[in-house]
């Protein structure tokens, strides 16, 4: 296993001659390691099936079966389907997926710490993923945003990135949303998380689930939100990946914001995705957690 570090300007590690289909136990705790230390892994010149892909996976974590079945694999569950090229004549998983800054799964009460992505048909044009380090941000945010965002916890909703299926044809919109808020109502967690691992501080908040800070009126929030998001998305924060064919990327969703690049229509692009429990908390147990978790179970927004 050859490792290519970045440089301090950048995140992330290339793995190049290693072979993922008998990955060692050694090599597996090294891989985990590099992803809690530099946030992203990138794996070179794979060329593995959708078995041994989730069989790796599997050495890493626990997969997660995401909970809309729409997105699943036919033959994997575990595997998340992002695709605009049908299978056997069938739609084949959800194309479009991801284009907006998120975090895998911040709209669940225990949000999903590793994303492992592997693509099978890239487009003709540039396929990119774009990435931002919210361990820097928050070392970086202004004072004025900082005091906002210290001790406080953030909504977090997965209903305004519902994409609507044939069954919600000749539904209302109200009912549609309604329903899918039931199945994933908001979750609350700390704005500032502490790494498990590193008990670095991370700013956890993403244009793609963030909704409100608790404490604030509707009208605050939406300025404060809105700046936040403005100095979160500066393009000195952005680290841009440029897939190659044989890449595989695992990150942490701890500390990255992501989002994908949008594909040129006409062009087929096809990617599986594998969502990880690591086995740790999502992030650390504090004195703060701990006050804090009976007054804002008793809070409304």
């Amino acid at each position: 296993m050859k490792i290519n570090r970045p440089s301090s300007e950048s995140i992330g590690v290339e793995i190049l001659d290693i072979n993922l289909v008998s990955v060692t136990e050694a090599e597996v705790k090294t891989i985990k390691q590099l992803v809690y230390e530099h946030k992203l892994v990138v794996f070179k010149n794979q060329n593995i099936n959708e078995n041994q892909y989730l069989e790796f996976a599997s050495k890493i974590g626990t997969p997660q079966i995401y909970p809309q079945d729409n997105y699943h694999h036919p033959d994997y569950p575990e595997i998340f389907v992002s695709s605009n090229v049908p299978k056997d004549g069938k739609k084949f998983g959800v194309k479009g997926t991801g284009r907006y800054w998120h975090t895998d799964c911040a709209f669940l009460d225990e949000p999903l710490p590793f994303t492992m992505l592997y693509p099978q048909v890239l487009p003709d044009s540039t396929r990119e993923t774009y990435y931002i380090d919210m361990q820097q941000v928050y070392q970086k945010l202004p004072d004025n945003l900082r005091i906002c965002v210290d001790g406080k916890y953030m909504v977090h909703e997965a209903k305004w990135r519902y994409k609507v299926q044939e069954w919600d044809i000749d539904r209302a919109i109200i009912d549609i949303m309604n329903d899918f808020e039931n199945k994933f109502p908001p979750v609350k967690h700390p704005a500032i998380i502490t790494h498990p691992v590193t008990h670095e501080k991370i700013l956890y908040m993403s244009q793609g689930f963030t909704t409100a800070i608790l404490g604030f009126d509707y009208e605050t929030n939406q300025k404060l939100l809105q700046e936040l998001f403005s100095f979160i998305e500066r393009d000195e924060h952005i680290y841009t990946h440029v897939w190659k064919d044989g890449d595989i990327l695992l990150w942490e969703n701890r500390t990255l914001n992501h989002k994908a690049s949008t594909v040129i229509e006409g062009e087929q692009s096809v990617s599986y995705r594998i969502g990880i429990y690591d086995g740790l908390p999502f992030y650390a147990s504090s004195e703060f957690d701990d006050k804090f978790t009976e007054l804002v179970s008793n809070e409304t927004w």
